[in-house]
């Protein structure tokens, strides 16, 4: 997907259809080639030597690929996506597409503070849907979840992983959490954006499956009773995705500083090759009931870093903490081949400092305002972003 597109999905949920998106860039295009005398060179920049038909229809087209952008402003985000490592782009130009406006860009599992029903809901077809089916289930959703994706090309494969990997979803939640508000108020969790997605049907923890064939008999059961239109709307915690070779790990708050992003997706990464290699030494890994796991989840939903979750096997409460030093061990010689034992290892500065949780409770009670616990959530959201100035 190209950093064109990223950007675009970011900002603009519709942009019409194809033919209005081609009517729109061509009158545009034509507008400038008109007035290209008068108008800065980069804005219609074309071949000289062609001849003007061909110049105008190379415009047309060059606009048509670059809607709703300018591309003399996408010009500009290549400059500038060329000068910040991959993982900062996106950041770093939606920042610098906002500061114009007076807006800024802050990645939490709440806002602390806004009201959803205050909230615009975005036109588009999808959204009206869902709204008739959940009406106030979905209209409170001002929640907002870190999504992380990892390939297996085999889809039985895929299965047996989300079997095992189910046991980490709680230590995942655990390492993310970044929504202790809502509504103005203290909540007393670490992760309140677990209670309001809780409220959706099809959500937590999934049940494990034989094989593919009876997950997919599972879907189609749904789908023939019309109970889904197709499998994007299981909202577990961790599934197969509908139309991707993934399994995609949905429990997670949005995380607030970009190394936590970046840990967090490479400590996903680093369970799935950890558990395909063990699988592939004819090692399976223990399963556990979706119900014992979702006690696990509570207690993470609950105190964060500071939980004590259960070892099912020893059959005693351990600290998230310490849990957390026993998983950079278990997925230790598979980092190294994966190139994130970086990113891995900044978990050792989450289980010392917190999380986001921790820190937007400590601003709160230092302060006693969540205006200035959203300030230090927007700061430490382009934190470490190079700066991008148009």
């Amino acid at each position: 997907m190209s950093h064109r597109t990223v950007i675009r999905r970011r900002l603009f949920e519709n942009i019409g259809s194809e033919k209005t998106r081609k009517n729109v860039a061509r009158a545009f295009a034509d507008w400038c080639f008109e007035r290209r005398a008068q108008l800065p060179p980069e804005w219609t920049a074309v071949d000289t030597s062609t001849t003007e038909k061909k110049a105008k229809e190379f415009l047309q087209a060059r606009f048509e690929a670059c809607y709703p952008f300018h591309p003399a402003t996408l010009s500009v985000f290549q400059r500038k996506w060329q000068s910040l490592p991959q993982f900062q782009q996106t950041r770093g130009t939606l920042a610098m597409l906002l500061r114009p406006a007076g807006l800024r860009i802050a990645s939490a599992g709440t806002h602390p503070f806004s009201h959803w029903q205050d909230q615009q809901v975005t036109e588009a077809e999808r959204y009206k849907v869902l709204e008739d089916e959940l009406q106030d289930v979905i209209r409170e959703l001002l929640i907002f979840g870190l999504h992380v994706h990892v390939g297996i090309a085999d889809r039985e494969r895929r299965v047996e992983v989300m079997n095992e990997a189910r046991y980490f979803l709680p230590h995942l939640l655990a390492i993310s959490t970044s929504s202790p508000f809502w509504l103005a108020r203290n909540t007393g969790l670490k992760s309140y954006r677990q209670v309001i997605w809780g409220r959706f049907p099809r959500t937590g923890i999934p049940p494990e499956f034989a094989s593919y064939d009876e997950f997919e008999n599972f879907v189609e059961l749904l789908v023939k009773t019309a109970s889904i239109d197709n499998g994007r709307k299981i909202w577990w915690d961790l599934r197969p995705h509908a139309f991707y070779p993934t399994i995609e790990f949905r429990v997670c708050d949005a995380a607030t500083r970009l190394e936590e992003t970046l840990c967090i997706a490479a400590l996903i990464q680093a369970i799935c090759a950890k558990l395909l290699v063990l699988r592939e030494k004819n090692l399976g890994f223990r399963r556990y009931a979706p119900s014992l796991i979702q006690e696990n989840k509570w207690r993470a939903m609950r105190g964060g870093m500071d939980a004590k979750l259960i070892d099912f096997g020893k059959q005693t409460e351990v600290p998230m903490k310490e849990l957390a030093v026993e998983l950079l061990e278990f997925v230790d010689d598979v980092v190294d081949a994966l190139g994130s034992r970086r990113e891995v290892s900044y978990l050792e500065t989450i289980v010392r400092d917190g999380t986001s949780a921790d820190r937007q409770l400590r601003i709160w009670k230092e302060t006693g305002h969540l205006h200035a616990v959203v300030d230090q959530v927007a700061a430490e959201t382009v934190a470490g972003v190079a700066e991008v100035v148009a």
